[in-house]
């Protein structure tokens, strides 16, 4: 989200870049709005990527969702599996990428021109490629997606060859009648988006997420670009973006995902993770930096590099087909900071849209060398502490939150402890009365 980088220097991307390479990650998508600062912004983070030299590539994708009722908020819509937000510090509101008439086409060319030629331009069978996020209701003055998909890569092809893989929000068996469509990236394919609050508990726990199959069928080859990501809550209020709900992130879902999309990676060109920062969707696995949207109060002091550092194992196995060797013994773990059901003191915003779905539950995910004993607790207090016994390589465990307590896992083999993780010595507490809702994760990792 470079709408969330407004105050970078290129030192800061550099520190970006660097931090995403050493966790295997190849490249980044760069979401970009109007602002000529977001230009600049690009213009440093290529410029970054350059003077670090590393294998690293960067595209752009271009923020498109539409805002009818709120144009004066950049980056965001009224409809749930569109929303985005990006609001940077001491400039001025405006709507996100323009896309009504022919002629706005031309900022969507002048990114396209400060980077196409660029050596980490990232070129995908040769061609420069461009993404979305939405778009499908920015017709560009023509009368369907169809025309305007074409307009918008033949105006691009001017300057280079494109390679169109959009996110547009559209049944999937519309492609075949688009031809500009490259491919297609399933930007909702990284959490079960279609539970509700009624969903059958069967339904509900380990979810679905198999979407990807209905877009790969209809793509006919094409370019399939999917989503992994770790987690999904947001919480403003009707006086701002009005978006506060939740995606059941539980069930290890970054850790599911990954394996799904292993399994099946012979159908999948490119995994986007879901997000580096994006802070108000509560999404990023990148440090706390930058300039936050307004997301401070459930963002704050909830970091999620462990999970950055997780991911890495599975974009190994990924990339190379086979998992890679596990040659350190590591405990990762999460939790939200208070029960699904508990009752904030101070909050103007209720309780997020689809709180039912989680449970009371911290997520722990074990990585082993070798056969060994795995204690998780939720404090000293904790009368349900229990031993796992784990094999080599992952396990996947959980246990009760409970309040007052924490999240403690402990790792030993031949009687000497290999691996621990503690949040509570970080001051990580699960609140009986927090003062604000909060359903975001805590994340932690042992050393």
């Amino acid at each position: 989200m470079v709408g969330n980088a407004y105050p970078y220097t290129i030192e800061d991307w550099k520190e970006d870049i660097a931090l995403a390479s050493a966790h295997h990650i190849d490249g980044f998508a760069l979401n970009v709005g109007p602002e000529d600062w977001q230009r600049r912004s690009v213009s440093l983070c290529y410029a970054a990527a350059l003077e670090l030299g590393l294998p690293f590539k960067l595209f752009l994708s271009f923020d498109m969702t539409y805002v009818e009722c709120f144009v004066a908020l950049r980056s965001s819509v009224l409809h749930e599996t569109y929303l985005r937000a990006g609001l940077g510090p001491k400039t001025p509101p405006s709507s996100v990428l323009p896309g009504n008439a022919p002629e706005d086409i031309g900022l969507l060319r002048d990114y396209v021109a400060d980077t196409f030629s660029h050596p980490h331009q990232l070129l995908y069978k040769g061609k420069v490629l461009v993404s979305t996020f939405a778009g499908q209701d920015r017709l560009f003055g023509f009368s369907d997606l169809r025309e305007a998909s074409a307009y918008i890569k033949d105006s691009l092809q001017k300057l280079a060859p494109i390679h169109f893989v959009p996110s547009f929000f559209i049944d999937p068996r519309r492609y075949p009648h688009i031809s500009a469509m490259d491919g297609y990236f399933n930007w909702n394919g990284g959490w079960p988006i279609h539970l509700t609050a009624d969903s059958p508990r069967e339904e509900v726990e380990c979810a679905k997420l198999d979407t990807d199959r209905h877009h790969i069928h209809h793509l006919g080859g094409r370019t399939f670009m999917a989503a992994v990501s770790p987690w999904f809550f947001t919480h403003y209020g009707p006086d701002s973006w009005n978006k506060n709900w939740i995606y059941r992130g539980d069930d290890w879902l970054l850790v599911r995902r990954w394996e799904q999309l292993v399994a099946a990676r012979d159908e999948i060109d490119i995994v986007q993770i879901i997000s580096y920062n994006d802070y108000g969707e509560s999404h990023y696995v990148g440090p706390i930096k930058g300039a936050q949207p307004n997301s401070q109060a459930w963002v704050d002091g909830f970091p999620h590099t462990a999970w950055l550092e997780l991911s890495a194992y599975f974009a190994r196995a990924f990339k190379e087909g086979v998992y890679p060797a596990i040659d350190r013994d590591r405990i990762f773990m999460w939790a939200r900071p208070h029960l699904r059901d508990a009752e904030a003191t101070g909050d103007a915003v209720p309780r997020p849209d689809r709180w039912q779905l989680t449970d009371n539950k911290f997520w722990a995910v074990v990585l082993s060398t070798g056969p060994a004993e795995v204690h998780l607790s939720a404090g000293s207090e904790d009368a349900q502490a229990r031993a796992w016994t784990v094999e080599k390589g992952v396990s996947k465990l959980s246990h009760p939150m409970i309040t007052g307590g924490s999240m403690k896992a402990t790792m030993a083999r031949d009687g000497a402890v290999v691996a621990e993780c503690a949040p509570a010595w970080d001051g990580f507490q699960v609140e009986e009365n927090p003062k604000t809702f909060n359903f975001n994760a805590y994340v932690g990792a042992s050393a």
